[in-house]
């Protein structure tokens, strides 16, 4: 895995990223560091991508369980470090999973085997933060 990350210049603190599958995305700080907030914070971008990560394995998993699956979001809310470096202390992510007649407790087994198991993201961040989580499962009617 790879990723070239450059400095956009311009007297601001806006970086791109193009990642080794091509795709690009644009960070940005905000005023007081000398950022123009024109995109998200690098920090924001590690919870997304650790939002991404357990959200692709939950769906993975139910998909495999024969679940019917419609939706699945997940909110994140996280603690940083008061001092340097700011690092997340805890991280909680939220699981809102619909669909047609879902048995709960296939549910809770994907978000379980996401947390200890899979989401490579979850691990990693576990090495300075508290990750819990919690679940909603919504039927369809």
């Amino acid at each position: 895995m790879e990723c070239q990350v450059s400095w956009l210049g311009n007297g601001g603190m806006a970086f791109s990223a193009k990642t080794g599958s091509g795709h690009q995305v644009t960070m940005d700080g905000p005023p007081e560091a000398g950022g123009k907030n024109s995109a998200s914070r690098p920090m924001e971008l590690i919870l997304a991508g650790t939002g991404g990560c357990a959200a692709f394995d939950v769906v993975l998993i139910l998909q495999k369980a024969r679940q019917e699956i419609s939706a699945c979001d997940v909110q994140l809310t996280a603690e940083r470090a008061e001092t340097e470096p700011k690092v997340f202390t805890k991280i909680n992510l939220h699981f809102t999973v619909k669909g047609k007649n879902l048995d709960l407790s296939k549910v809770e087994r994907a978000v379980k085997l996401s947390h200890e198991k899979y989401c490579s993201a979850t691990t990693m961040l576990a090495k300075t933060a508290e990750i819990t989580y919690s679940i909603d499962v919504l039927n369809d009617e």
